[in-house]
């Protein structure tokens, strides 16, 4: 690669600075400046949201000005500095301006019209002929884009976090049923922004203890049918005291999560990426796996999808037959159509994951009258020396 003219550095310099400047303003950080002899004599930055027009891209927006400034829609002997690869109507406008060169940073693979999805600045049958250079402060242009965007992802999730709209597929359990549950505290957390839940809503609780680093495990807490996250409602105390983080989600389905109308929507391979895709939000590592009875149908599969995420594998039995008969359980399924799930889920057939068995450290664990918390105790004691 050469070294980029002094010169062309200067530009593109002032041409990131009005992309900053586009970035506070809300705008996609597109900055441009046209050049006639060495000076700068018209800026431009991406405006079409600001300006209601979809044509206010930085580069024609610094073409209008710099044609103001000369008095002429031809821009003779003047250069372009962007700080993106233009699109087809900034090229073509480029083009129709007469540039002698137009000079890009980053390149854009989805929309560039200088050589990403076609080049018309190549094209020997239009009448003018434009010089054209990419690479300039591409990295530097590249961070910017980057963090604007996952700024605004960042954005978008909070917000689906806290509106979450109802997906007509699905029905949705009152938060006033929860209220008063003995036993659990705990702040909910929604997500609806996975790929696999297409705006369903699915609720977990993500508690931390007070340990960090490879001391501090993480457990993963999962449910069988017909309960929910509810179920570890003794043993995540224990957890918690001991250091270490609890995430516990319900199952869509379940709890106070969606609830699909449809028996039919209901498949492991469904529950399966749904947690999957979970993990890898919210990052979990050095995480033990705690399963209920058939809940080893889903939980048994999720190591081999990601096996440097996961240290152990604790298995509990009979946790439901032994807590007290009260209604807590039943809570999220207030009539038949809230209560899909339950029917679909004893009639799901194990499917193949896999062929790579768990070799990891395992417990096994039968519960008693405290009705987890031995269990719980056990198993803090069991992976910290493993």
């Amino acid at each position: 690669m050469s070294i980029p003219d002094r010169r062309d550095l200067e530009m593109m310099h002032v041409a990131m600075s009005e992309a900053r400047a586009a970035m506070v303003a809300g705008e996609v950080p597109v900055g441009a400046v046209v050049v006639k002899n060495g000076l700068v004599i018209a800026t431009g930055r991406n405006s079409p949201i600001d300006a209601h027009d979809p044509t206010a891209h930085a580069e024609i927006v610094a073409l209008r000005a710099a044609a103001k400034v000369l008095g002429n829609y031809r821009l003779d002997d003047c250069e372009l500095y962007v700080t993106l690869e233009p699109c087809a109507m900034c090229s073509g406008a480029m083009l129709q301006a007469r540039l002698k060169r137009v000079v890009f940073a980053a390149t854009e693979p989805k929309t560039g019209a200088a050589g990403s999805v076609l080049n018309l600045f190549s094209e020997e049958r239009i009448n003018h002929q434009t010089t054209v250079h990419g690479g300039i402060l591409a990295e530097e242009s590249a961070a910017l884009l980057q963090t604007f965007f996952g700024e605004r992802r960042a954005v978008r999730r909070e917000e689906a976090r806290l509106n979450h709209p109802l997906q007509d597929i699905a029905l949705r359990t009152l938060d006033a049923a929860f209220n008063g549950l003995p036993d659990y505290p705990w702040q909910p957390n929604y997500i609806s922004d996975l790929p696999v839940l297409a705006g369903l809503r699915m609720h977990y609780l993500d508690e931390q203890g007070g340990l960090n680093g490879v001391k501090a495990l993480t457990f993963l807490c999962l449910h069988d049918s017909p309960s929910w996250s509810y179920l570890y409602r003794k043993m995540i105390p224990v957890f918690l005291a001991a250091g270490h983080r609890v995430v516990a989600p319900d199952l869509i389905g379940f709890g106070k999560s969606d609830k699909p109308k449809k028996d039919s929507f209901h498949t492991l391979t469904f529950h399966r990426k749904t947690l999957l895709e979970l993990v890898e939000r919210l990052d979990l590592k050095n995480v033990v796996l705690v399963l209920q009875d058939r809940a080893d149908l889903l939980g048994l599969s999720l190591p081999m999808a990601a096996p440097q995420r996961y240290r152990g594998l604790l298995v509990t039995r009979n946790l439901l037959a032994l807590s007290e008969p009260d209604d807590a359980y039943s809570t999220p399924f207030v009539d038949r159509g809230h209560r899909a799930a339950l029917r679909a889920f004893p009639l799901l057939q194990a499917q193949a994951f896999g062929n790579e068995p768990w070799t990891g450290q395992t417990l096994l664990a039968a519960d008693g009258a405290d009705q987890g918390a031995g269990i719980a105790a056990e198993a803090v004691q069991f992976f910290a020396l493993h």
